[in-house]
């Protein structure tokens, strides 16, 4: 009988629960259970990129593996690049100088002298024509000597290029005064040939105006270097002993 009371009680209580608790509270555990089904398929999803990234990286890293190393033997001696040697300490040191011009005295140089020979740039016959300098009166006026201007076949070359508006120039530089000098390189840039001839043959003077070529012809030891300055041609790095003012 006991039993019976205890069944019915529990029924009872069940019948209360499914009529008055779960319409109250199903909307909640709904959400709650739509919650863990969309987390447990993000995880999913996540660790499928995962892997998936992890697959694309080992088969970079393969590809990258294929590709030859540029020290590799097969490929040919003027790509690759060869391994340098590991340097023996007990071995002696060769520094290598460059050989220094006879005609230098320390930085006195001993080929200068009258007739001066003047080597000249494009600049400076502009310059001179703006001026309105006279190029061979104005230079024996600055040197006190008699001077041989000279015009390499670039700085012709250039003139040529330059076209109709530099005719003057051309026409001042065809005077049998000035003579002419071969150029046996490729191309017409002027200042390399200038520089390079200096270097070679010390016996000449540079006239230009030209600021990058002035310092590359300060490099090197024992060259002067002539330009215009207020309507007259200047002079540096002439030795005193020739009595040429700077």
């Amino acid at each position: 009988m006991f039993n019976r009371c205890i069944d019915c009680l529990s029924l009872s209580s069940l019948l209360w629960a499914k009529q008055l608790i779960l319409p109250k509270y199903l909307p909640h555990v709904c959400h709650i259970l739509s919650y863990i089904v969309y987390t447990f398929w993000e995880l999913q999803l996540t660790m499928g990129k995962h892997k998936k990234t992890q697959k694309v990286k080992k088969q970079r890293n393969a590809q990258l593996k294929r590709i030859m190393k540029p020290t590799d033997a097969r490929l040919k001696d003027q790509i690759r690049v060869k391994r340098k040697k590991a340097e023996d300490p007990h071995q002696i040191k060769v520094h290598e100088a460059t050989q220094q011009s006879s005609a230098l005295f320390f930085q006195y140089n001993t080929q200068l002298g009258p007739p001066y020979h003047i080597v000249l740039d494009t600049n400076f016959i502009n310059f001179s024509i703006k001026n309105k300098l006279d190029i061979v009166q104005g230079m024996m006026d600055c040197l006190y000597a008699k001077c041989i201007p000279y015009i390499s076949d670039c700085v012709r070359a250039e003139l040529e290029k330059l076209g109709n508006k530099y005719k003057l120039a051309l026409r001042i530089i065809s005077d049998p005064r000035f003579e002419r000098l071969p150029c046996l390189h490729k191309g017409t840039y002027a200042d390399d040939c200038l520089v390079e001839r200096v270097r070679q043959h010390k016996c000449y003077i540079v006239a230009t105006n030209d600021k990058d070529l002035k310092n590359r012809i300060r490099k090197i030891p024992g060259v002067p270097i002539m330009y215009v300055a207020a309507h007259k041609y200047a002079i540096e790095r002439m030795p005193e002993a020739y009595g040429v003012k700077a």
